[in-house]
């Protein structure tokens, strides 16, 4: 079993999550996949390719990034489609050069969040090193409300870049929203034990969290799948092909990120190749054909929780 090695960086995890009570009607032997686009609403390229990816290809779910221009666009069609699966991909920060973003509440609420030039933070240790929790609860709410006054159908939540994952409190302001929102927040059940090396904020309140996903009926993985690896096309999809052939029994998530690689999204992003490559593997008919061959059933959090 491959191990997690960084939720933000340009590596591959594998990880252990939870179990969930739908495992109990068939122990250990049953294959369920969420195949997840993160980043829906971070440009028109990400929009298009994400709707593609889900309407003539796997992708079962996707997050949204509220505070991003192209927010609007994605929410219109989440508006249009309630029977699929959305969820708030809740942002602490701007990561790129040029094409950045400002928080959704009053820019004097949440001050702490901001950096010298009226943005996110750039990346999450500045996330960590700065930001107030009480701020983040307000941005964070923000964002939800936000996503929810669009019309959005709300599904789970989950955390940009693994900002909220940075700070004891900040895992703690998570966890309330999720809880106070029935929503399914995106957590590891074995954080203590695998997650502390590069998030040691949550190794002594792993325990209490799940205690209490559990203790409100939010559901909570088995495995989480993520690859930046592979700069060829090919490459890309070999390794996908690999995981869903290691694929373990439960209900495991591939985190993906879909884009067109075109002047828009090179503009904003070195990653564009990499996103393209995963819309391309996603709407493959072999991908497909070989989740079939393995007995995987493709689902959802809606689905799942319902």
């Amino acid at each position: 079993m491959r191990q997690i090695l960084n939720i933000h960086a340009p590596s591959l995890f594998l990880t252990a999550l939870g179990s969930i009570c739908l495992m109990a009607e068939e122990p250990g032997n049953k294959k369920y996949l969420i195949i997840h686009a993160d980043d829906a609403g971070m440009s028109h390229s990400v929009n298009r390719a994400t709707i593609e990816a889900m309407e003539n290809g796997l992708v079962s779910s996707a997050s949204i990034m509220v505070p991003c221009s192209w927010f609007s666009e994605f929410a219109e069609y989440a508006r249009e489609h309630p029977a699929m699966d959305f969820g708030v991909h809740l942002t602490l920060n701007s990561e790129w050069s040029h094409y950045r973003w400002g928080p959704v509440a009053p820019r004097e609420q949440v001050s702490s969040l901001i950096d010298e030039d009226g943005y996110l933070w750039d990346n999450v240790a500045q996330v960590a090193a700065h930001v107030k929790a009480d701020e983040v609860e307000i941005e964070l709410r923000a964002q939800i409300e936000r996503a929810r006054q669009f019309g959005v159908p709300l599904s789970h939540l989950d955390t940009h870049m693994g900002a909220l994952f940075s700070r004891e409190d900040l895992v703690e302001v998570y966890l309330r929203l999720g809880i106070e929102y029935d929503l399914p927040v995106l957590f590891i059940r074995d954080a203590a034990r695998l997650l502390a090396k590069e998030y040691p904020a949550l190794a002594d309140k792993a325990e209490d969290i799940v205690r209490r996903l559990d203790q409100h009926q939010l559901l909570v993985l088995d495995h989480v799948v993520q690859y930046y690896d592979g700069n060829v096309h090919e490459e890309r999809k070999k390794i996908y092909l690999e995981a869903l052939g290691d694929l373990e029994s439960g209900v495991s998530e591939f985190l993906v990120h879909c884009g067109y690689d075109d002047e828009e999204l090179r503009g904003i992003t070195n990653s564009s190749g990499l996103r393209d490559s995963d819309r391309q593997v996603f709407t493959d008919p072999r991908i497909a054909a070989q989740i079939d061959r393995l007995g995987i059933e493709v689902t959802n959090w809606r689905r799942l929780r319902e």
